[in-house]
């Protein structure tokens, strides 16, 4: 089972939609684990990324709403949206470069900065989908190539290592 090419594409696609993993695990995952090529790594983690970027920024609301139902859960809902939504109506330079910053802060590939904590802050600041979806894809794009060739780097670095061990 574990030898289907269906599953590595599908456990790849399912590793890259999960929160904080998303396609910084699942590229090194579907490379040394699965050992899935390069591109077919880098092309599936990038769907798997991206998918759920239109319905986090386009319904997180109305789990915002259900959960928002429960004091400890609205305070925190409540005080995170006020402060992205404050900063972002007090300073026009913000609301000029909102896409630059939501792109650069998915792009970054460390933890906490992936696709789902942007797309979450697109919809704190109530931007819409048309808006918060093109920087957000690419900003998963230019982390998928960083990480990709870090990947790469590290497969490389390894054979040539354990080949003059």
């Amino acid at each position: 089972m574990f030898e289907s090419i269906i599953f590595k594409y599908l456990a790849t696609l399912i590793i890259s939609m999960i929160p904080i993993i998303e396609l910084r695990g699942a590229i090194p995952i579907a490379v040394f684990t699965f050992h899935l090529s390069y591109i077919e790594a880098f092309i599936i983690s990038l769907i798997g990324n991206i998918i759920p970027i239109y319905f986090i920024v386009k319904y997180i609301r109305p789990l915002f709403d259900f959960f928002g139902r429960w004091k400890p859960f609205r305070i925190i809902i409540d005080y995170a949206t006020k402060r992205a939504t404050n900063k972002i109506e007090n300073d026009k330079k913000l609301q000029n470069f909102t896409a630059l910053g939501l792109f650069l802060f998915v792009a970054i590939p460390i933890p906490g900065t992936g696709a789902w904590v942007g797309s979450l802050i697109a919809n704190f600041l109530g931007l819409p989908v048309k808006k918060a979806f093109p920087p957000l894809a690419l900003g998963v794009l230019a982390a998928g190539i960083i990480i990709l060739s870090a990947t790469a780097a590290a497969n490389g670095g390894f054979n040539y290592l354990f080949q003059h061990i």
